[in-house]
């Protein structure tokens, strides 16, 4: 690929972006409806930064450029789209473009592109598959959703497990349709059971009589077809696997999962729950229009706009107190802001934890403990910094011991709630990173508030 083709930054964070100027001339080539020249300036790129720039520009400027491109258009391109846009992109291809384009794509990367799309337009895409491919991904199709079956591809290298070095590469490389990518040779018995694997590297640098037996690596272990697509990526990311074999209720090899697959999923998990914490559906991308994005985000702002109601009737109980010190009124925001944050701060470190299976019942009480100190050595803190503050802010000293003990008393509970309720959640089966934020940030509110304005009402007022 030619260097020209990105920008030199002088951040690192940057490097990997793509030339403006790049963007620019795809953009005047699609205007002009100059299919060499753009054909010329998209050939050199990785399918990679060609899904960046189809996902960058307008869903207009798009047709058009897959309108004037429609032969150029590759496989590995419509695997690298985010899921939302990849489905309008398929829709937009002409039938017998898109069946060229996913004719060369490993089985699990043609799952991955028909999974989602309704009965028609799955069928166009099977239809330009081999048989035995199209045997493969529909068979991959009746495994349960974001599994290991829809995970795994179907082409696996093998070997009897009595071979020898020799054999095996003498068998190797007869074969003329071996995956694209593989990183090791799978042992098996008679009854196609995985039995152990050999790397490449173990294989081409033993000698040709060692038996493959006595060269296999001590990080095996065969994935079951039907186990969840997160457990499998925990388990590539916990034991350093490079792939692994996948086997059916009987133990019989059905496929292989790699750690591009698996690390993908695990990316997938970060995100989705970076997204949820947020309360934003991970389904969405920046190529949505306003109205679905809108549609999105409206359940969570209505669940948000209910806890806010919550907090306001606390308030409320308080208004004749707010009425008689305006004091109260200014301060009172401090308390609750800085509880939620704590809460937020103790709940992102919980949610972490719980996904990477490092939160457990034998550690859950001392992580609990520990937020709850951390919490109020931080409270004692800014308790001391805004009693400050607030006593020479309005004059009054009492006010600052007020709102010092409010400060101490909802960081306290911000550490607690933080790690209780999203563990709570993940007991009750609830995704922890969906639901937690609107709970922690509604109990530091309202104890915020209430301890606050009923310290200033007994001791102030």
């Amino acid at each position: 690929m030619n260097a020209d083709l990105f920008e030199t930054k002088d951040h690192d964070e940057d490097a990997y972006l793509l030339d403006e100027h790049l963007v620019d001339s795809i953009l005047a080539a699609v205007e002009a409806g100059d299919s060499l020249r753009l054909e010329a300036l998209l050939e050199p790129l990785h399918p990679a930064d060609i899904a960046d720039i189809l996902e960058q520009i307008g869903p207009q400027k798009r047709r058009s450029l897959l309108r004037l491109w429609h032969e150029g258009m590759e496989g590995d391109v419509l695997s690298e789209l985010d899921e939302g846009l990849r489905e309008e992109v398929i829709r937009d291809l002409e039938p017998e473009v898109l069946a060229e384009a996913v004719r060369d794509l490993e089985t699990d990367d043609v799952v991955d592109l028909v999974e989602d799309l309704d009965e028609a337009e799955q069928e166009v895409i099977l239809d330009a598959l081999p048989d035995a491919d199209r045997v493969a991904v529909e068979k991959a199709l009746t495994y349960p959703e974001e599994s290991a079956g829809r995970l795994m591809q179907r082409e696996v290298v093998i070997a009897p497990e009595h071979w020898t070095v020799g054999e095996t590469i003498d068998y190797l490389r007869a074969q003329r349709d071996l995956p694209e990518q593989f990183y090791h040779v799978i042992l098996v018995d008679p009854k196609m059971r995985p039995t152990g694997y050999v790397t490449l590297g173990k294989l081409l640098s033993s000698r040709r009589d060692v038996p493959l037996t006595e060269i296999t690596e001590d990080s095996f272990r065969t994935i079951p077809v039907d186990q969840p697509e997160e457990d499998v990526a925990y388990a590539f990311n916990q034991y350093h696997l490079i792939s692994a074999p996948v086997v059916d209720n009987d133990g019989r090899l059905v496929g292989v999962i790699t750690i591009d697959d698996a690390m993908a999923v695990l990316d997938e998990e970060h995100e989705e729950d970076m997204l949820r914490l947020a309360g934003v559906s991970e389904e969405g991308s920046l190529s949505d229009s306003a109205i679905e994005t809108s549609k999105r985000r409206l359940p969570w702002l209505l669940v948000n706009l209910v806890t806010a109601i919550l907090a306001a009737t606390v308030i409320a109980q308080f208004q004749g107190a707010i009425a008689r010190m305006v004091a109260l009124a200014v301060l009172m925001p401090i308390v609750a802001s800085m509880g939620g944050n704590a809460g937020t701060q103790a709940l992102t470190v919980a949610v972490r934890a719980l996904a990477t299976k490092d939160l457990t019942p034998a550690n859950v009480w001392r992580v609990i403990r520990r937020e709850v100190l951390v919490g109020l050595i931080n409270g004692l803190v800014f308790a001391l910094v805004i009693g400050i503050v607030g006593a020479f802010w309005f004059g009054i000293p009492l006010l600052g011991v007020v709102i010092a003990c409010a400060m101490i008393i909802n960081l306290v509970i911000a550490g607690l709630v933080g790690v209780l309720v999203p563990v709570l959640l993940d007991k009750l089966g609830v995704d922890p990173a969906l639901a937690s934020g609107t709970f922690v940030t509604t109990v530091t509110d309202v104890i915020g508030f209430f301890a606050f304005l009923g310290l200033a009402t007994v001791m102030l007022l």
